[in-house]
């Protein structure tokens, strides 16, 4: 990154700078943490879209007649809804720059998402590793936790990645 630069920019030409996109492996180092901003706020629509695409038409999600007679008293925002909005939220910093997944473990939903709550992210980098098969690539293990407005953990997942050895090299070559 050059000096004189805000934090999260880089120089692209002559008063001209550009959004960072993406960490690299030497930057997601072991034991760090980011605070994924901003915030989601879950409506209906992002329920029922994500709920009906996926093909999960249980009524616990769509029907608010048949939700009313649940312990929850409402319509309760699908899992999938919910994974794919805290997982989304991670992207752009810790894996904007990736080739692939390779994983995702130990999802678990710990407390119930609602039309109206708003999701916060954080996740932690647990491990990583040069890739013995991509000698252009590091092996990059996280920990992901969604919270509610309320900081109430919603969900948590492991997630593997790639992540390039040579970030500039990437921005480079595809104009980012």
């Amino acid at each position: 990154m050059s000096t004189g630069l805000p934090q999260g920019y880089r120089h692209v030409g002559t008063g001209r700078v550009r959004e960072v996109v993406g960490l690299g492996y030497d930057d997601l180092t072991e034991g760090l943490t980011i605070e994924h901003r901003p915030g989601r706020t879950i409506t209906e629509t992002d329920n029922t879209l994500i709920t009906t695409l996926s093909g999960n038409d249980a009524p616990i999600h769509l029907d608010a007649a048949y939700a009313a007679h649940t312990p929850w008293g409402r319509i309760l925002v699908c899992s999938a809804v919910t994974l794919a909005v805290v997982g989304g939220m991670t992207a752009r910093s810790v894996s904007g720059l990736t080739t692939a997944n390779l994983g995702m473990d130990d999802v678990r939903f710990t407390h119930p998402v609602f039309v109206g709550d708003t999701l916060y992210a954080e996740t932690e980098i647990t491990g990583r590793r040069t890739s013995r098969s991509r000698p252009d690539t590091g092996v990059v293990t996280c920990r992901t936790t969604g919270h509610n407005q309320d900081g109430a953990p919603v969900v948590t997942f492991t997630r593997t990645f790639l992540a390039p050895l040579d970030p500039h090299a990437v921005r480079t070559l595809t104009n980012y």
